[in-house]
């Protein structure tokens, strides 16, 4: 079945406008009700099931194939401004890159550093609040109904070391044009004897505060155009429990053709453990259809090209020059 809202004819198709490639994907909707009308009923494998056990059940299984099946990597872009800071995306759970962009294109990865942080800094000195209560040892004030500490700058700049993060880096030369050539670096040859490789870095750094969400740059990228590739769990806020409730058709949650019958299979293993005194060879056996039904997911996922393949390969019978 196609993603609703995918129109029927390839005139209407191409005249709408609406987002394309929508027929590979599966709402995840549409596959809660058919799981309904395939496994639950009298003579079927599950003779009585509650649907929001198995939308809880569904939504897991997106989450989990998210991660490591299906192909729900997003990105972002946004020029980098003074703050040197920017949130981590709404339905952000992890990333793969950050890059900043030259004036080709051409993206260049920028490395994590874990040589600063952003630490809480306590205030210790009066802001005006009736409810601030002094430690004579400490100096620091708190909050006298949660004994909490108050922030020095509750809104407004982060501590002195992210200041100076943000402020101080040895690269700002070359990053003026957000722009460089290796005639750029080629002056440097045989100056880096030493450099710990780590540090060895030309794009600049960042590092994310868990804590606050933010993800914080190093001044020489001011002013760059940022991308940040991350995953996201495919869940968005759209209400399953009733047949009916599908949300927009822009931010359903959706699951790949190739990985449909895999979502059913694991979806039923995971309703079976859940259950007591269900024999232990049945929820083996549901155990291996689902681990093997996600293995060929992924294998029909990868979308592995043998012209792609050759064509890397061919590299290997080339001569090298002493």
């Amino acid at each position: 079945m196609a993603f609703q809202g995918t129109p029927n004819t390839p005139g209407q198709y191409y005249q709408t406008g609406t987002p394309y490639g929508d027929y590979q994907f599966i709402t995840l909707n549409e596959v809660i009700n058919q799981f309904m009308i395939a496994y639950v009923g009298e003579d079927k494998l599950f003779p009585r099931l509650k649907r929001r056990d198995v939308v809880f059940h569904a939504q897991r299984q997106l989450q989990e194939f998210s991660f490591d099946t299906l192909k729900n990597f997003k990105d972002i872009e946004f020029s980098l401004d003074g703050r040197l800071s920017f949130p981590v995306p709404h339905d952000y759970v992890s990333h793969t890159h950050i890059s900043w962009v030259d004036s080709s294109g051409v993206k260049h990865p920028i490395m994590p550093t874990s040589a600063t942080s952003n630490p809480f800094n306590p205030n210790q000195s009066p802001t005006g609040s009736q409810n601030e209560v002094n430690d004579p040892s400490t100096g620091f004030y708190y909050n006298s109904t949660n004994d909490e500490l108050f922030a020095t700058n509750q809104v407004g700049p982060d501590n002195q070391s992210q200041t100076n993060y943000n402020w101080t880096n040895d690269n700002d030369a070359h990053m003026a044009s957000h722009d460089y050539f290796d005639n750029d670096i080629k002056d440097i040859d045989g100056g880096r004897y030493g450099i710990d490789p780590q540090y060895q870095n030309i794009n600049g750094t960042y590092f994310i505060d868990e804590s606050k969400g933010i993800i914080h740059f190093s001044s020489d990228l001011a002013d760059a155009t940022i991308i940040i590739d991350y995953i996201s769990d495919g869940l968005s806020q759209v209400n399953l429990d009733q047949p009916g409730n599908t949300g927009s058709t822009s931010n359903a949650m959706r699951v790949h053709k190739f990985a449909e019958e895999a979502m059913y299979l694991n979806i039923a293993y995971a309703l079976v453990r859940s259950m007591s005194n269900q024999p232990e060879y049945l929820v083996n056996r549901f155990r291996r259809d689902a681990k093997a039904s996600k293995r060929q997911a992924k294998l029909r996922l990868s979308n592995i090209n043998i012209q792609e393949i050759t064509q890397i390969l061919r590299g290997k019978s080339k001569p090298i020059k002493l």
